[in-house]
């Protein structure tokens, strides 16, 4: 069980069962609490030391966790807590140095206790389909068709380990696709080898990336966004082979056998880029696999936004832990308003008007078919984003 806060009817400790996968949504209108929230519920499942944390910051704002929260010293002790920093470990999809804009920031930011891990995706995880959409082109289209080629030829010769030089091989064999075609996709080939986050001669599994022993931050901040952009595509990719991962963990505890694979918690915030309402993205697929079929293998999501309307409806209509901050957009309240339970004593929109100030949210929990409204307990590591609790 891990703390989230304290209600405020009664002032007990309100807790969440963290001994099954849970898919939980973090929302509410910019300086509400969001962010906030979502590195107090990093903290309380870093402390049961039980999962792997990843977390995908799009904003740039975890890495300060590695810092005691020493601003809210007096609140934090009133909890019966210690401000502290926790490990950090910062993923960064190619260089450091040359994403941050010089060696003296990477520097100053492992003074403060970070540490920092290079992400080059292995193109062989990449599918057909994932190509397509990081070059903007259809499945169908004498593109799409040439590197859905390419990628099948690679592995059956290769298997799980060929690199994009070995991709531009087999597309310059193609003896259907036209000159022009061949070579407007290996222009684009040999631009995202100037990306600098693909692997270029060595495999590199999941988990030679992550640490099991510290909370692992995915800066995507320093990667161009939007439908066409990076980011989806990298974490598609990760959370693929997460899930390949604890899928095989999974029937290996299932017959006693050693595994080292401990279960996933993925924490998404701006969670609207990866998996969007009424719109196409690579990583969105994934996403609902991951919470339709992630119970069985032990994943567990924490996707945050300020938009929920703007995340897709499948993905959040799986969710069994709400916690709501205020909402002041009409068609964000409805559209959260149709999750709400049969047990509740009224619509969700109702509680959430109820909401009096920064840092309280609206809990519903569908494990014990309740509804609270909370104070968020105080984080105990610094907080990197601007709102913070009173």
């Amino acid at each position: 069980m891990i703390r989230i806060g304290r209600s405020i009817d009664d002032d007990t400790d309100v807790y969440i069962d963290d001994s099954k996968s849970r898919i939980v949504l973090i929302c509410g209108k910019r300086g509400s609490g969001k962010s906030y929230t979502m590195g107090t519920l990093i903290e309380e499942l870093f402390r049961t030391q039980e999962n792997i944390l990843l977390v995908i910051d799009p904003m740039g704002i975890f890495h300060t966790m590695s810092l005691p929260n020493n601003d809210q010293e007096e609140l934090v002790w009133k909890w019966g807590m210690n401000p502290e920093g926790l490990p950090i470990k910062i993923i960064v999809p190619g260089d450091p140095v040359e994403r941050y804009g010089g060696e003296d920031i990477v520097r100053a930011m492992e003074r403060r206790g970070v540490h920092f891990t290079e992400l080059r995706l292995n193109p062989s995880d990449i599918s057909p389909e994932g190509w397509c959409e990081t070059f903007n082109v259809g499945i169908n289209d004498p593109m799409g068709i040439a590197i859905h080629k390419a990628i099948i030829g690679c592995k059956k010769k290769k298997g799980h380990e060929f690199f994009i030089d070995q991709i531009i091989d087999q597309v310059e064999y193609d003896s259907k696709a036209s000159t022009a075609t061949k070579d407007a996709l290996i222009n684009r080939l040999e631009m995202a080898k100037e990306w600098g986050m693909f692997e270029d001669k060595k495999y590199r599994t999941i988990e030679e990336i992550l640490d099991l022993n510290s909370v692992n931050i995915l800066d995507l901040s320093t990667i161009e966004s939007g439908r066409y952009g990076r980011r989806p595509l990298i974490l598609d990719t990760m959370a693929r082979s997460l899930f390949t991962k604890r899928s095989i963990a999974r029937r290996r505890e299932e017959l006693g056998l050693v595994t080292y694979m401990k279960k996933v918690w993925l924490f998404i915030d701006e969670g609207q880029q990866f998996a969007p309402s009424g719109k196409s993205s690579i990583s969105k697929e994934v996403l609902i696999r991951w919470v339709k079929e992630g119970r069985q293998p032990g994943l567990s999501l924490v996707i945050a936004s300020q938009q929920p309307s703007a995340i897709d409806m499948e993905v959040l209509s799986q969710c069994d832990v709400i916690i709501s901050h205020s909402l002041t957009t009409s068609i964000d309240k409805d559209y959260l308003n149709k999750l709400t339970k049969d047990y509740m004593r009224g619509e969700l929109r109702t509680y959430i008007n109820k909401i009096a100030r920064t840092g309280e949210a609206v809990l519903v929990d569908d494990d014990k078919e309740s509804v609270n409204i909370v104070k968020i307990q105080p984080r105990k590591s610094c907080h990197g984003g601007k709102e913070k609790l009173e």
